[in-house]
């Protein structure tokens, strides 16, 4: 009775995470469903507006290792609701500034606690679940993603048409605040965590299988965001869908990638991380070229939507799993550094799958360029396969060389089984 009655007061301190990634998942997804209206507003064009994506993109990996760097050694709630205030003042600013200049900065600004706020979360959360539940308490975080894109996103994004997209925005500086307050309110007020410092946590990224690792969340992950970065002019265009649809169309998306989160950690833990993650890269591959196909048919464009973001979010918990194996002992740094490489992804795909657009191939060419990114990050999956079985020397304590892999040791297969 005493240990139910302390999880149930942990249940709203995990739910104020629950809050934060909402906020979060709103102010990254957001702009996807309101590209066009932004374009139209500033009298710029669809690839131009497609900066703002790749700006806040830039923005998270430069604040993920830094936020970290600056915030490690403060109690845990203090830092969740500061970053929550600045998602809260730069969204604000974002919605009020006149030129496209001061879009950019602000942007640019509101992604530097993105990484971090998922880093400290996480580590918040497995403290405050009882033994045995740390992963469930860290995946009520990233439901809140998953709650964005089903609910937050598409309200935004009919905000938007009846409204103004200003004022979209605004709401999500609202429900920052709020975020901020519940940490403040219900959040218990935890020590900080033990670390081994900064400097000592960055050693970890001499290995080489993070820097794969990276590769592959950097690189396959640009497959959904040159897909999803450009969705709303794609189904209008494209599909014939009217743009007051765009905002249904996103629930069918956030459906999808929900769906998808949840199969991926089963698959993850299934299987190992490693295959799980190259086969739904392939799986990319293929959803993104029929998408080039059936977007020219609104019931097969719609089913692809919600295949392509399963797809794509299934792929989350899989590469988590590489990332914590093979970090260990700076397991913050590098769920921090993995939010920095994902939306190198999201940069990447934005600007690059603009591109064909701006050179006028069309608004199913993004779809091309995203197959290309997730195959890339496919082929780094077979090198990190291979480096896992080719043997490193260490001394023997005969003064011998003896054969060994450490990455062999961690066992990423073995880690999950």
């Amino acid at each position: 009775m005493k240990q139910s009655n302390f999880l149930n007061t942990l249940k709203p301190g995990l739910l104020t995470l629950t809050l934060g990634g909402v906020v979060v998942g709103m102010t990254e997804f957001m702009m996807m469903g309101v590209l066009p209206d932004v374009a139209t507003s500033l009298s710029i064009s669809i690839p131009s507006a497609g900066h703002l994506i790749s700006i806040y993109a830039l923005g998270v990996v430069i604040g993920a290792p830094l936020m970290t760097a600056l915030t490690g050694k403060y109690p845990p709630r203090l830092v969740l609701m500061s970053m929550m205030g600045m998602f809260a003042l730069f969204n604000t600013l974002f919605a009020l500034s006149p030129s496209y200049p001061l879009l950019l900065v602000s942007r640019l600004f509101a992604g530097l606690p993105h990484g971090a706020f998922f880093g400290m979360g996480a580590v918040a959360a497995s403290r405050m679940a009882a033994p045995g539940r740390e992963a469930r308490a860290v995946s009520m975080m990233f439901a809140g993603l998953t709650i964005a894109n089903i609910a937050g996103v598409p309200l935004g994004t009919w905000m938007s048409h009846a409204i103004g997209w200003r004022y979209a925005f605004g709401a999500i500086a609202v429900i920052a605040v709020i975020a901020a307050l519940s940490i403040r309110r219900w959040m218990p007020d935890l020590a900080p965590a033990p670390d081994a410092g900064f400097g000592k946590s960055i050693k970890v990224f001499k290995q080489i299988d993070i820097w794969l690792i990276i590769g592959i969340s950097s690189i396959g992950t640009g497959g959904l965001f040159a897909w999803i970065s450009y969705i709303a002019p794609l189904m209008t265009n494209v599909a014939g869908f009217s743009s007051g649809s765009i905002s249904s169309i996103m629930i069918v998306a956030g459906l999808g990638m929900a769906f998808g989160n949840f199969v991926g950690g089963r698959l993850a833990d299934r299987f190992s991380p490693l295959k799980t993650t190259g086969s739904l890269l392939l799986a990319m591959i293929g959803a993104l070229i029929i998408v080039s196909f059936t977007s020219y048919y609104k019931v097969p464009a719609i089913g692809m939507t919600f295949i392509t973001g399963a797809i794509a979010f299934a792929v989350i918990a899989p590469m988590q799993m590489l990332m914590i194996n093979a970090a260990k002992g700076a397991e913050m740094l590098a769920s921090s550094a993995l939010q920095a490489s994902a939306n190198m992804g999201n940069a990447l795909g934005a600007y690059l799958g603009g591109l064909p657009i701006a050179a006028g191939f069309g608004y199913t060419s993004p779809e091309y360029v995203g197959a290309g990114l997730a195959l890339t990050g496919f082929i780094l999956c077979m090198v990190l396969a291979q480096q896992r079985k080719s043997p490193a020397p260490l001394s023997h304590p005969e003064g011998k060389v003896k054969a060994h892999s450490p990455l062999k040791e961690t066992s990423y297969e073995n880690s999950v089984s």
